[in-house]
């Protein structure tokens, strides 16, 4: 019988709480650097060298403060069972179909909400900085997975799966998840990869493969925008609008349908 009162950490209160502080932790670095450049015409807020610092300076205090609360062994925070290499089938089949009928979704809310040109730019400093493709490679599809897989579903999954139902805490956690990247206009993307990526840490109890699901998918989102005139010739996106979503929707539920087995799979496992 579960208990009332929450026994591990993080709770979904503390949960919130540690995101905040992440967040709060690179606020207070880039927030005065951002008013120097913009005041002084510099670029310190994109330094590579600053970026690296705090990067590991931040990311590491979350790991140690979150170790100290648990009281828990590391290998629990960040669980690396043996799992079923072919999760990542299913995993890629569902990234690459929501790809098509997200961008629908996401026109949709900027046609309604329209970003500002300041967040433009900023997002695609992201994509088309001086680091180059190598650069952003690393960036986004290496370090961004690593450092956010750790957070959510390391710390934060490995108390939500303790305190609540298994739905409760891919949901919240895949909430928060998508919360923290702060851009209304890609929550529903951000979302749906956490869902994702919290079944797959429900399923496989290893945090390399959140990680490498993860990666997978930035990647896609990477080549997808650096080489979109190229795709966009494709045989695929050259079908008619209506066949392409029909064809992606097929295709998404033929995945859920297989991750779905995987789960209902370990379940057994795990009774025997």
């Amino acid at each position: 019988m579960r208990r009332n009162s929450t026994k591990y950490y993080p709770s979904i209160l503390e949960a919130a709480n540690l995101v905040i502080l992440y967040i709060f932790i690179q606020t207070i670095i880039d927030f005065p650097l951002a008013l120097w450049d913009y005041f002084h015409g510099t670029e310190y807020l994109y330094d590579p060298v600053k970026k690296i610092i705090l990067g590991i300076g931040s990311i590491a205090f979350i790991w140690i403060y979150s170790y100290i609360k648990a009281h828990s062994q590391w290998k629990d925070l960040f669980p690396f069972k043996r799992f079923n290499l072919l999760i990542f089938i299913p995993s890629i089949l569902f990234l690459v179909s929501a790809q098509t009928f997200l961008d629908g979704i996401n026109q949709k809310i900027i046609e309604i909400l329209p970003p500002p040109a300041w967040f433009n730019e900023l997002f695609a400093m992201v994509f088309d900085n001086k680091l180059g493709f190598w650069g952003t490679f690393m960036k986004v599809v290496i370090i961004a997975p690593f450092v956010e897989e750790s957070i959510f579903r390391g710390i934060i999954m490995h108390g939500f799966m303790r305190n609540y139902p298994a739905f409760i805490a891919v949901f919240v956690s895949a909430l928060f998840f998508a919360l923290f990247h702060l851009n209304p206009w890609q929550f529903s993307a951000t979302f749906l990869l956490g869902l994702l990526l919290g079944t797959i840490m429900i399923i496989t109890r290893n945090i390399f493969a959140c990680m490498a699901v993860h990666s997978i998918n930035n990647f896609i989102v990477l080549i997808s925008i650096k080489y979109w005139s190229e795709i966009e010739q494709s045989v695929f996106y050259l079908m008619p609008k209506k066949d392409l979503y029909y064809l992606s929707y097929l295709i998404f539920s033929f995945s859920i349908v297989l991750i779905t087995l995987f789960a209902v799979s370990k379940k057994s496992i795990n009774k025997i």
